[in-house]
């Protein structure tokens, strides 16, 4: 089995997507054959999975050894409303198996393998099943990936306390926007006084890769 590392995050569109790219390259250029799987996708339509597409591409020209994977192996369960997956499957039980062989296949191409999320800790996947549950499911370390705008204090707690109850080894990375400008005076202090180690992804992501791989 390939290390496993799963992305999440404190809600969607904080940047997951973005992180996960950003891992996928850095652990790359370390000599790593790297993967990457969205075990599921809302919102997509006519077979175009917006993040999925993304990640396959990235994927295929990082690791030769994906040359034949398609994007039904990097995201197996696909669903078209853009909501959380149990809503979007009308409240169908998910298919783990379906998961599970994608998994396998991947993981026989590379060393590391990325699953990223979809949404936060408490979608609701299906009547059993929150997205916090896949993570421990896959026996798989998190990426905690949050925002720097006001409110990330409670968000980021919030999450993490959660990952921690669980008993998931955890690290929280910041994905701090052009707009974030802030978070060095209003968020950043409180990080700081309470011992986080506050690494951001676009400028620490090698920092970031380290504690992973070592978590």
């Amino acid at each position: 089995m390939s290390k496993r590392i799963f992305i999440t995050a404190t809600n969607t569109d904080i940047g997951k997507t973005y992180t996960t790219k950003l891992l996928l390259e850095e652990f790359a250029s370390r000599g790593f054959k790297v993967g990457v799987i969205k075990p599921i996708e809302t919102g997509v339509i006519d077979g175009i999975c917006p993040d999925g597409d993304v990640l396959l591409s990235l994927v295929k020209r990082l690791n030769p050894n994906f040359k034949d994977i398609t994007i039904k192996d990097i995201v197996p369960i696909q669903y078209e409303l853009p909501s959380a997956p149990f809503i979007a499957s009308g409240g169908t039980k998910i298919d783990l198996k379906k998961i599970d062989k994608a998994i396998e296949k991947l993981e026989k191409l590379c060393d590391i393998l990325l699953i990223e999320g979809a949404g936060g800790l408490y979608v609701p996947v299906d009547d059993d099943t929150m997205m916090y549950d896949l993570i421990k499911y896959f026996k798989a370390n998190a990426l905690l990936v949050t925002h720097c705008s006001l409110g990330c204090i409670n968000d980021t707690l919030l999450s993490k306390k959660l990952l921690d109850i669980e008993g998931i080894n955890n690290f929280v990375a910041f994905n701090c926007r052009e707009n974030d400008n802030n978070f060095k005076t209003i968020s950043e202090p409180y990080f700081l006084k309470t011992n986080f180690n506050v690494l951001k992804v676009y400028k620490d992501i090698d920092k970031i890769c380290d504690v992973l791989y070592n978590l």
